[in-house]
């Protein structure tokens, strides 16, 4: 489903601000094998990924997604990318590496982040060129 990038910048405002209010959770189950892989490369934590949604604007939107977990196809996903400098944890420094973020805001102005792991393609970002 198309976004406009005004009906975008809310969305990311409203996400923004649950994450500023701690009403949000990362999804670090074994059913994200991708997200724990970021945890294992680099030295991030949960207050590095928090500083990094608040920094996400409408520029870093890139697509939605319908949820296709059984009982919540009515949920839609965003899609977000972001280049972040992070250090690596056995190498020698720091590195710039492009993140894969899918967001899902419940009705309850509660955020969970489900995708937070390096992109395994590029994305297309929606509004810019």
């Amino acid at each position: 489903m198309k976004k406009s990038c005004s009906e975008i910048k809310r969305y990311t405002e409203e996400v923004k601000a649950a994450v500023h209010a701690n009403r949000y959770r990362i999804e670090h189950s074994s059913r994200r094998p991708a997200n724990a892989e970021l945890y294992r490369n680099y030295l991030i934590d949960e207050n590095r990924i928090k500083e990094i949604l608040l920094t996400l604007s409408s520029d870093d939107f890139c697509k939605t997604l319908h949820n296709r977990h059984p009982g919540f196809e009515h949920e839609e996903l965003y899609v977000y990318g972001k280049d972040i400098r992070l250090q690596q944890r056995f190498g020698p420094g720091e590195e710039t590496v492009s993140l894969y973020i899918k967001i899902n805001k419940l009705e309850d102005q509660f955020v969970i982040v489900v995708s937070f792991h390096r992109q395994a393609y590029p994305l297309s970002y929606a509004f810019t060129s």
